[in-house]
């Protein structure tokens, strides 16, 4: 496709059909509260808060897309965003290709956002969507490491591991979402490592796996990932330092 009729419209998809066992009982992890509203539809806002995202699609848990779906039309979104549930499947690759699959034919750059990361800054959101647009196939948002990282050979659960090298730290990044594609090349990547039998951790690195080129672009400290239930408590603080600065 030239550049002359390549779509440019933008689509967020975000995999929330995981159940996040590491913040404990309850609810799936997307369902959690922050500030009283459930993160997924922080992370929805912070997609929609982008002027050049047209369209989010959450890929609900199986059996939980229509309370999604009610989730989602109780809370207020920008109106020039349209968005859509459907529903997910037993693997985040899964998921994610679901929700590739609804996707309107003129969307042509897609993130993939974790709904686990409830605060990412819509100029970190931007920058990724403005790399895709100036021509690459793949951006990831990343920060430098803070700590010396170990490579170790993994032995059994709490028992000391033997350390096998000192990766450069200079070289390594944490990465982050959203993460940026040219729609085509994503979808070739799904198809192409699920025929292969092969996986990621993320779709960056199925990416990688075709032998494309993946660059980066600055993170942001307040993207960072709720896992466990201290990361809950940190976002509480980082919503509650918005709201007494940008009313947020």
């Amino acid at each position: 496709m030239s550049d002359e009729s390549r779509p440019y419209r933008t689509a967020a998809v975000i995999p929330a059909a995981g159940r996040g066992v590491r913040l404990g009982p309850g609810a799936p992890k997307a369902l959690r509260t922050l500030n009283g509203t459930p993160m997924l539809i922080h992370a929805v806002r912070a997609m929609a808060a982008s002027r050049a995202v047209s369209l989010v699609v959450v890929v609900a848990p199986p059996e939980g897309a229509p309370e999604v779906k009610n989730l989602l039309d109780e809370h207020a979104l920008p109106q020039r965003t349209d968005y859509l549930v459907v529903p997910g499947g037993d693997t985040r690759q899964e998921s994610v290709r679901l929700g590739l699959d609804a996707l309107p034919d003129d969307i042509g750059v897609v993130l993939v956002h974790d709904a686990a990361r409830p605060l990412v800054p819509v100029d970190t959101v931007d920058a990724v969507i403005e790399a895709v647009r100036d021509g690459a196939s793949a951006v990831v948002p990343a920060l430098p490491l803070a700590d010396t990282v170990k490579e170790v050979e993994p032995g059994e659960k709490g028992a000391p591991e033997p350390v096998v090298a000192t990766p450069p730290r200079a070289r390594l990044r944490a990465v982050q979402t959203p993460q940026g594609f040219d729609r085509d090349t994503l979808v070739r990547a799904h198809e192409t490592v699920a025929l292969n039998g092969e996986g990621a951790t993320d779709d960056a690195g199925m990416v990688e796996q075709l032998g494309e080129r993946v660059v980066v672009v600055p993170g942001h400290e307040e993207a960072f990932k709720v896992t466990r239930p201290l990361d809950l408590v940190l976002a509480e603080a980082v919503l509650a330092r918005r709201r007494a600065n940008d009313g947020f």
